[in-house]
């Protein structure tokens, strides 16, 4: 997966280290790549040891691993220790490991609300406390909680929800309380990606993710690892307590695309004739 990033300069990230949580696979496999690309050394870390080290021998150069649980501190603190010892500073955080399951609200279990809560809002927490020290002795960094849109509720998924509006509420008093110490915190919220993961499912049910977005496409892994490039950049720094969405308008709207009521029978949006103007 080697090679210069196709939108940013060489070198963008050159001298930096960073850490992808959830980096084995997917999206946080996807954004390691391109900090990589960038410049950075990367450290990708997960549970699962056998997916770590085939997508860091894949990755190449510049990337290594570390296995670890987010959700126990001292996994967390091994994971950054980890990082210090490999490169002597750690520049970037990349908070991607997440996860939930499909179910009606009413059907959330105790333990299963837990679980989601747990590993969404505390495993980001218990990580991000964990680098802190580390942000902060280089001169400042930059946190990216990775959250989702669309913002307005998520049917089927009410659980991760309440857990990523968590994470935005955490990032933005964070950002508020290290902002002395140079360290930024961003989220990032987005939406259907095009993921190896979502293809497992039925046709019918990607097809029709992309079909709910307004842009009329999922998302691709390049689009979301070219935001937390960016985000690690300098450009970053001045995006710190914001939430930075990318859903392809998902979270203006939430339905099939176009509405019905405006559509006609081909599922067009249809537009007024106008009359053209003078010496036009």
């Amino acid at each position: 997966m080697g090679g210069p990033s196709k939108i940013f300069r060489a070198g963008l990230l050159a001298g930096h280290a960073a850490v992808v949580t959830g980096g084995g696979t997917n999206l946080g496999r996807q954004a390691a790549a391109e900090l990589l690309a960038c410049g950075a050394q990367v450290v990708i870390a997960g549970r699962r040891e056998d997916v770590l080290a085939a997508a860091a021998d894949e990755l190449g150069d510049g990337c290594s691993w570390v296995s670890g649980d987010i959700r126990e501190a001292a996994d967390a603190e091994r994971i950054v220790a980890t990082v210090l010892e490999r490169h002597g500073r750690l520049d970037v955080l990349v908070n991607n490991a997440g996860g939930q399951y499909f179910v009606p609200a009413e059907a959330i279990a105790a333990k299963g609300w837990r679980a989601v809560m747990r590993l969404n809002v505390e495993g980001t927490m218990t990580m991000t406390t964990a680098a802190a020290d580390a942000l902060r002795a280089g001169g400042g960094g930059t946190v990216v909680n990775v959250t989702v849109s669309p913002h307005h509720g998520m049917p089927a998924m009410a659980h991760t929800g309440a857990a990523r509006a968590a994470v935005e509420a955490l990032t933005r008093e964070l950002a508020l309380r290290w902002r002395e110490h140079g360290v930024s915190v961003v989220a990032a919220a987005i939406g259907r990606f095009d993921t190896e993961s979502l293809r497992k499912y039925p046709e019918v049910v990607w097809r029709g993710a992309a079909r709910s977005v307004p842009l009329q496409r999922l998302g691709s892994m390049d689009e979301f690892a070219w935001l937390v490039a960016m985000l690690a950049s300098p450009l970053g720094r001045s995006l710190s307590g914001t939430t930075v969405t990318l859903d392809g308008a998902a979270d203006n709207w939430w339905g099939a695309w176009p509405p019905p009521a405006i559509a006609d029978d081909a599922g067009t949006v249809p537009t007024e004739a106008r009359k053209a103007a003078p010496g036009g």
